[in-house]
């Protein structure tokens, strides 16, 4: 930051022009680009990720916001990785995430150490450690959006797997009565959001979360050790009544503003303000050392 403008200079990264299901990612970024810009001093320039790499030498601050499944730009994606490392770029979310960040590994490391998530298997020697079910669930372990899912009956799964790995997760469909989403910002839960019933995933109503979903939704954001940045925890309420995970997002969560109270949207604008300068100034300090 030039000693004449205090104000910090956010590269805010987004794809306004992607289409999603249900969902218009294009306003919740007007939205909060512009609070951020009008309400909280920061100087705010959106780019589509594409662009990310060569633009972010100019900035304080690189945020990812609502830039669509990465599959969409491979390339870019892990050229902006490897020039953010190389730089020490700060980048909210840090780029340290163990969620979808890293892909969908960790479904397979919280199954094997016995987190409440649905039990996920890549290879077919393991199907056996799956729970019977009339049908599963198969998806690529770099998928987004539900892009290449697809849901088969026990019968196909051998032809979907094989004993080295395909690249494709296998976990069985659960009959759930509804999912819910938690939505932090660093370790503070800000609000959560629930679907009406199984079959209605972008139709969110307001949730209070009870203190056995909260502990829930916090072993998930300790074990990804993020120190900052914005994480919805995805789960669904299994017919036992428990919750188990279905998704760890922490790379580029749509956040659903559009469907909390307008108290509830300042305030989460407010806290992720406060998170992008508190993890400007741990970088600062960093390289003081």
């Amino acid at each position: 930051m030039s000693p004449r403008d205090p104000r910090p200079r956010l590269l805010y990264v987004t794809d306004l022009a992607y289409e999603a299901r249900g969902r218009r990612y294009c306003d919740e970024d007007i939205f909060l680009s512009s609070r951020l810009r009008a309400g909280f001093g920061f100087e705010v320039a959106l780019c589509h990720p594409v662009d990310a790499a060569a633009l972010m030498g100019s900035f304080d601050l690189v945020v990812v916001r609502n830039s669509g499944p990465v599959l969409n730009y491979a390339d870019a994606y892990e050229e902006f990785r490897r020039s953010a490392l190389a730089s020490g770029a700060v980048v909210h979310n840090p780029l340290t995430g163990r969620g979808d960040m890293a892909g969908k590994q960790y479904l397979l490391d919280l199954t094997a150490a016995g987190f409440p998530v649905i039990p996920t298997v890549d290879r077919a020697a393991h199907l056996d450690r799956l729970p019977a079910a009339a049908e599963y669930v198969v998806k690529p372990a770099l998928g987004a959006d539900s892009i290449g899912l697809r849901v088969v009956p026990r019968a196909e799964l051998s032809r979907a797997l094989n004993d080295s790995g395909s690249g494709l997760l296998v976990q069985p469909r659960i009959p759930f009565s509804y999912e819910v989403s938690f939505y932090f910002v660093d370790d503070e839960i800000q609000y959560a959001l629930r679907t009406p019933d199984s079959g209605e995933r972008w139709q969110l109503r307001s949730y209070e979360p009870t203190s056995a979903d909260l502990e829930f939704a916090r072993r998930f954001i300790a074990w990804n050790t993020l120190d900052h940045g914005i994480q919805r925890v995805d789960a669904c309420r299994a017919p036992g009544g428990e919750l188990l995970l279905v998704e760890l997002e922490d790379l580029n969560p749509y956040l659903s503003l559009d469907l909390a109270a307008p108290k509830v949207r300042e305030a989460f604008v407010a806290r992720m303000a406060r998170s992008l300068r508190e993890c400007l100034a741990a970088a600062g300090a960093a390289g003081t050392r």
